[in-house]
């Protein structure tokens, strides 16, 4: 199975698909689209490679702002074929106004708001990733 075939089987922004494990890691795509949450993982980095598209990180990790920007925040914007990882316990926002595939590196029941979240809306899925069907 490839990348993009996983990815046509579904449209569900927000709602990860696991389509492989090592050892106890799973490997998930999502599709996204509009903003995330604000959230963290305590435990654990999170990998982001972007597939299409263009995904934005906002990062609350102390490091200088951006100009214009609110003290210790920060965004990194990827492209396609860019990696990148949230360090664990670094809150993070990932956003993609005209919509991205992704692929997500995360140990085996890490849930997509992480430890630690602001207030979930109705259109991100609070899940550990869905099998591919």
């Amino acid at each position: 199975m490839t990348l993009r075939s996983a990815l046509a089987t579904f449209d569900a922004l927000w709602s990860p698909r696991i389509v492989a494990h090592v050892n106890d890691y799973d490997v998930r795509v999502a599709k996204m689209k509009g903003d995330h949450i604000w959230h963290l993982h305590a435990d654990t980095d999170e990998f982001f490679l972007v597939i299409d598209g263009e995904l934005d990180l906002g990062l609350r990790d102390g490091a200088p702002a951006a100009p214009g920007g609110p003290p210790g925040e920060r965004v990194v914007t990827l492209t396609a074929g860019s990696v990148f990882v949230v360090p664990r316990g670094v809150e993070h926002r990932p956003s993609s106004p005209a919509g991205a595939s992704v692929l997500l590196f995360e140990p085996t029941g890490t849930l997509t708001v992480g430890d630690r979240h602001e207030p979930v809306p109705d259109h991100v899925d609070v899940t550990t990733g869905h099998a591919l069907s």
